[in-house]
């Protein structure tokens, strides 16, 4: 029987069980790690936003970075040039991708698997690999397509000319249109034809139903997949580097990097950034809202049976379409970067004498800057994968078990790298951590810290999945036994969310040994990795050493897509993206 004053000193229903859960020590660790989030997120975007309105010397505030900024015509042409690459790109990508992904999920077109195995192989070229195949290809007069102009029609010079905005526009889209094919097949997997037949009943074909019915259906997920063609258009660096530079043209990224040049100017470079974070942030809930409007019963997936259109010869055409848009994008690229890694010298052509394999002796044993590179390039990705993974799955598991209070925001700063640019997010750093006490420009504590940032989103959403799918109730059977959380940890979801993990880790790898956009801001003479050390060979014209060390990089990340697809299984891919 219990008393009043026994009613009064009792805790609140639930208090007790929060004291405990506050008092485990395991808490302990969660709070550190939500302080390293908020110390890779939150700092380097705050002080970025600072930077711009400060002196350099006297650090006062000003609006002088703003004026000094976009006071320029040249400048503004810039930000112009930017938003034309992004809506070219976006254009083009779709025209390329769309209709692939239509004639894979649902026609009789042949070859399917090899067409998708292609536009794999798109996704996985890094940009700026490709617009050095494409210099290659299409440089004037000395670029492959020119010569070979030349020599059939006896012109004196050549048709083509990769440095133009129209070269770039082409350049970036054959290695983004995997973006629209993805969200667009995707979508038509889901459509049913129960519609597409009743416009046949009423007298329809099928190119008029396409257009009509079938398209009109999956036009959100066409929206976001040409939304993040062009935020992927606008935000990198190495292509345009590559091609506008030599065009004489800039676009926001390449501009940027002007300001890093001597003296360098972070300030006035965090306030012309701002513009490029502003359209990126509008973009991204553009798209979230496009395709919060899925609301169609066909598109749910509960809808009927998914009939294969017959094209009759048709099939055979869209196939040419198919190996036209894998040959833009896979086949001549890497058919003159192979040449050139294994040429003497790239410009005598395909010949016997022209062979060797000295351009791969010279790069993995005797160029020590390049053996520098290779080592840095996977030390640094592997690091940054195994960092994002620990992260996420702490922040993961403290959002889906409610740990402390308002975790949902610890899910936002997960998520927010997502629609920060690689090279804002790369200012942000070294506005925040090169100057002292901590000094850190130029080192492998800062590259690793950017790629752990810029990829944590990855590795948050394949975590957060695979926690949701695991009940906290093999975990409280655990601690009843007598195992505290962390034990609960090890032994229970470590086991179960390894293949999650394993394909996690893989995801964040092969992203980072290929990044440029921030890597080029932060490394030092120690410290360079791959895909600046292509971009100082690019600028030398030593395209034989480059081509060599780009199919390096090419070949370690097929071995790990690989090694994926065998141990995690072939979707992997998009199960964790």
């Amino acid at each position: 029987m219990t008393t009043a004053l026994d009613d009064i000193a009792a805790p609140a229903p639930g208090t007790f069980s929060r004291r405990l859960r506050f008092a485990d020590p395991s808490m302990i660790l969660w709070l550190a790690l939500i302080a390293v989030l908020i110390f890779l997120i939150a700092s380097p975007m705050v002080r970025l936003v600072i930077s711009s309105f400060q002196e350099p010397e006297t650090q006062r505030l000003t609006l002088h970075n703003y004026i000094d900024a976009y006071g320029s015509a040249r400048h503004l042409q810039a930000l112009w040039n930017t938003l034309e690459l992004g809506g070219g790109v976006a254009l083009l990508a779709g025209i390329f991708g769309v209709p692939l992904a239509w004639a894979i999920s649902r026609t009789d077109m042949p070859a399917k698997g090899f067409v998708r195995l292609m536009v794999f192989g798109a996704f996985i070229i890094p940009p700026y690999l490709g617009a050095i195949g494409w210099i290659l290809l299409a440089g004037p007069n000395a670029g492959w397509l020119n010569k070979l102009w030349m020599a059939v029609t006896g012109a004196p010079h050549g048709v083509f000319n990769i440095y133009s905005m129209t070269g770039l526009i082409v350049v970036i889209a054959v290695t983004s249109f995997p973006y629209v094919f993805v969200f667009t097949s995707s979508a038509l997997d889901l459509v049913s034809s129960e519609m597409e037949d009743a416009a046949n009943i009423l007298g329809a074909g099928t190119l008029r139903t396409t257009f009509r019915v079938t398209l009109p259906l999956v036009l959100p997920a066409i929206v976001g997949g040409l939304i993040i063609s062009f935020l992927e258009a606008i935000a990198l660096f190495g292509a345009p580097a590559l091609i506008a530079l030599p065009a004489r043209f800039h676009v926001v990224s390449t501009q940027l990097w002007q300001f890093f040049e001597y003296p360098v100017r972070v300030e006035e470079a965090a306030a012309y950034a701002m513009p490029l974070l502003l359209i990126t942030l509008l973009m991204f809930w553009l798209q979230r809202t496009v395709l919060g409007r899925r609301g169609y019963t066909t598109v749910s997936g509960k809808g009927g049976e998914r009939r294969v259109i017959k094209l009759g010869p048709w099939r055979f055409v869209m196939l040419g379409y198919a190996l036209l848009v894998c040959t833009l994008s896979v086949f001549l690229p890497m058919l003159v970067l192979v040449q050139a890694a294994f040429a003497r010298a790239w410009g005598r052509g395909f010949s016997l004498d022209n062979l060797t394999l000295n351009n791969f002796r010279y790069v993995l044993f005797e160029q020590t800057q390049a053996q520098n590179a290779i080592i840095n390039t996977f030390v640094y990705s592997g690091a940054a994968a195994f960092g994002a993974i620990t992260l996420s799955l702490a922040i993961a598991y403290v959002v889906t078990r409610k740990l402390v209070p308002w975790s949902n925001v610890l899910a936002f700063l997960c998520m927010a790298p997502f629609v920060i640019p690689g090279i804002i997010l790369a200012i942000g750093f070294y506005a925040a951590y090169a100057p002292p006490p901590l000094a850190l420009y130029g080192t492998a504590t800062i590259l690793i810290l950017a790629y752990t940032t810029r990829f944590l989103p990855i590795a948050y959403t394949s975590s957060a999945a695979g926690m949701r799918s695991i009940n906290p109730e093999m975990e409280e059977a655990v601690r009843i036994l007598g195992g505290g959380r962390l034990t609960a940890i090890r032994r229970v979801l470590a086991p179960l969310l390894k293949r999650s993990i394993a394909g996690a880790w893989i995801l964040v790898f092969i992203p980072a040994t290929r990044e440029l956009s921030s890597a080029i801001f932060l490394v030092g003479p120690n410290t360079r990795v791959i895909s600046v050390m292509l971009f100082d060979l690019s600028e030398e014209g030593n395209f034989e050493v480059l081509a060599t060390l780009g199919l390096i990089l090419l070949a370690v990340t097929l071995v790990i897509a690989a090694i994926g697809f065998k141990a995690i299984g072939r979707d992997f891919m998009v199960r964790n993206s």
